[in-house]
């Protein structure tokens, strides 16, 4: 099972030296997120010439924010400093995150992720110049770069799960519960074969909520919380979780809207806590972790550390769920 581990951004420790520390503890892969105080690319690129083997990827950079050519020379580029290690994580974000910091319309994201993969893919292995005319994104006579990275797409609704079936090498899921998780995939291996192409090149890396204290409890209450922040906060992810818990989210999510952030994270049941992440005593969490990767959908387990942990807790968690 290909182990790896999405580092979070925490004041007190270093986001790169984390992520380069992942390789000693054994992970095969290393993804850094990109929303607001840091570049993740920049990040990725310092991680990949302190590091020798761990693959690198960004999860996830969105569709808006960077032109489908500039996304291609990142990733292509990115490769290159890596040696061969990069993947490149899209996803659509948010209407809050394009709109308020991006000066961007959140129209169409569905469209503008399948378009942009599409282009990238183009940009990066075509044999001739690219010409692509979309219906939100262009590009007319572009030299291709001949350099093949996996792109992997954060796709949670059907329509978006579509984008990842046609297009995509990978599927991201976040915040879908492990009950829904073969059930979900089915409708990407079913779109897939429709597009006459093969459901087992896709590889479903979901990345898994994971917190580690000696205190059980204290990292079950962190795992609340990210819970809670991510049903509250995103429509779509409430949407995910509503597929198994509908109640619940419809009710963690008026309370997060309502400003009583207390009351969301109470009402994260111990059913949605373990069937959405990992929360434990060192050997609780490393039992449950491998019960997670031996589902038979999952090919990488991506464990995400819960963004609102202090450094070192977020490193007690990445070395204790390391392989090594």
């Amino acid at each position: 099972m290909h182990l790896g581990v999405v580092v979070p951004r925490v004041e007190d420790h270093s986001t790169v030296d984390l992520a380069v520390e992942a390789e000693d503890h054994g992970y095969d892969s290393v993804w850094l997120n990109e929303l607001w105080g840091a570049s993740s690319v920049v990040e990725l690129t310092d991680v990949a010439t302190r590091t020798d083997d761990i693959e690198i990827g960004s999860a996830i950079l969105n569709v808006f924010s960077r032109s489908p050519a500039v996304l291609a020379m990142t990733a292509t580029t990115l490769d290159r400093v890596s040696d061969g290690r990069a993947v490149l994580g899209l996803g659509t974000s948010t209407a809050r995150s394009i709109e308020n910091m991006h000066s961007m319309e959140f129209e169409r994201p569905v469209r503008r992720a399948h378009e942009t993969i599409d282009i990238v893919k183009q940009l990066m292995t075509s044999d001739e110049r690219v010409t692509y005319d979309g219906e939100v994104v262009s590009v007319r006579g572009v030299p291709p770069l001949d350099r093949d990275v996996p792109v992997y797409h954060a796709a949670l609704g059907p329509a978006n799960r579509r984008v990842v079936a046609r297009l995509a090498d990978g599927w991201l899921p976040h915040m879908v519960p492990f009950s829904e998780l073969e059930a979900s995939f089915d409708y990407i291996a079913e779109t897939a074969r429709d597009a006459d192409r093969d459901p087992s090149e896709i590889t479903v890396a979901p990345y898994v909520p994971a917190v580690v204290h000696e205190d059980a409890e204290r990292a079950t209450e962190e795992l609340r919380q990210h819970i809670a922040y991510y049903v509250g906060s995103g429509e779509g992810y409430r949407r995910a979780v509503a597929e198994t818990y509908p109640d619940r989210a419809e009710r963690i999510a008026d309370a997060w809207q309502a400003g009583d952030r207390g009351e969301a994270t109470e009402l994260v049941t111990d059913e949605m806590t373990a069937d959405l992440g990992i929360a434990g005593t060192p050997e609780q969490a490393r039992e449950k972790r491998d019960r997670v990767a031996d589902r038979a959908v999952i090919d990488r387990l991506l464990l995400t550390v819960p963004q609102q942990v202090d450094g070192e807790l977020a490193r007690t968690t990445i070395q204790a769920l390391g392989p090594t």
